[in-house]
């Protein structure tokens, strides 16, 4: 089949890599316009579209799916398929209707758990032990459309959600090839999500990554794992924001009040509603990741302190 892909971030780049080494032919890209980026705010290529660009492969770039430019151009082009992995824009009926087996996306989550922008992070957050890839016909709906293939993947108690994206990005794109494959062949039909078990993930904010000491232990480690790399787990010290790494529950450890810090050889411990956390990479505004008891020698608690 002749194939458009659709995608913005290094996330989807395995399911580009392997539709280029399918027996398909990838004729264009479509990807969000370049965005200003680090401090000189200098305007950078999405993972996509440098991917493309390597590669000699055209590259479109709409502000809206819904520009009569670029839908132009994509009758032109004529696709067979448009795969679509994070792409990251609302895609128009009109613009679904120009290929001739539509737009199939790959969505990170065992469908319908975890409609929207965050699924990995939030099967995480929620303390899930099971989570999953769909790959799906996108229609007007937010992931509602019905799907054609899964694969399932545990959350190991280590994982941090990059971690665990990572491995489903891998995961995801033989899966979406094979759908293409199949889709091709006309040996796969989707089949309409249920009604029951709709959950919805939308993106994770800033204060949503905020710690919350009085929790279980089991919850404050989710919450931070949810939030690694992105947007970064956080509490605050002395009144001063602190971003941290993933802890590790100290089960058996001293009784401590929710948020109170003890400072024990070789580690740092936080107390939670249940079990103590050790922390693990803490680090202070202004200073560069360090291990927790680096943190603690230089900060140097006084007894009954608290991360707040």
């Amino acid at each position: 089949m002749r194939i458009v892909f659709a995608g913005t971030p290094a996330v989807a780049l395995p399911a580009l890599d392997a539709i280029a080494a399918s027996r398909h032919e990838l004729v264009a890209v479509v990807t969000r316009p370049d965005a200003p980026a680090g401090r000189g705010r200098r305007l950078l290529r999405s993972a996509v579209g440098a991917w493309a660009d390597e590669r000699g492969i055209e590259v479109l770039t709409p502000q809206r799916p819904r520009e009569p430019e670029f839908l132009d151009r994509l009758r032109e082009i004529a696709p067979d398929c448009v795969p679509v992995v994070a792409y990251g824009a609302l895609v128009p009926p009109v613009a679904l209707e120009i290929p001739g087996h539509g737009w199939v996306n790959l969505h990170f989550s065992l469908l319908p758990s975890w409609r929207g922008a965050a699924p990995v992070q939030h099967a995480m957050l929620h303390g899930d032990e099971l989570t999953g890839a769909s790959v799906f016909q996108l229609e007007e709906g937010l992931d509602t459309g019905p799907v054609y293939g899964t694969l399932t993947e545990p959350i190991k108690p280590s994982d941090t959600a990059g971690e665990l994206l990572d491995r489903l990005a891998v995961a995801g794109a033989g899966l979406l090839v094979n759908v293409l494959d199949g889709i091709e062949a006309g040996a796969l039909e989707a089949v309409p999500q249920p009604h029951e078990g709709v959950t919805l993930a939308p993106k994770i904010s800033v204060e949503d990554a905020m710690v919350r000491w009085a929790d279980p232990a089991f919850a404050v480690d989710r919450r931070i794992r949810a939030c690694t790399p992105n947007p970064g787990a956080w509490t605050e010290f002395r009144g001063e924001r602190v971003k941290l790494g993933p802890v590790t529950i100290a089960q058996g450890g001293p009784a401590l009040p929710a948020g109170e810090l003890l400072v024990e050889r070789g580690r740092v411990l936080v107390g939670t509603a249940t079990d103590p956390v050790a922390l693990g990479e803490v680090r202070a505004a202004g200073k560069k990741p360090m291990a927790a008891d680096a943190w603690a020698r230089g900060v140097r608690p006084a007894a009954g302190e608290r991360l707040e």
